[in-house]
């Protein structure tokens, strides 16, 4: 799987689970766990951004050496 294939289904994931949460909040119910969830899959979506932003930046500060990544 690929990192943008990768990131295309966390960020459904992501969507799925702001709808659940969308319907907790009208109905009043908890919806911590969602929010845990939620949180975790930002996490994963940044870190995999900022990866890629110092890639690129590697690539544009450097462009004539090999990088290994």
């Amino acid at each position: 799987m690929s990192q943008r294939e990768y990131l295309k289904i966390v960020e459904r994931e992501l969507q799925r689970i702001n709808k659940v949460i969308d319907f907790k909040i009208l109905r009043g119910e908890d919806y911590s766990r969602e929010a845990r969830d939620h949180k975790l899959l930002l996490k994963k979506v940044r870190y995999n951004n900022r990866q890629n932003f110092f890639k690129n930046l590697a690539r544009k500060i450097f462009p004539s050496f090999v990088m290994p990544f």
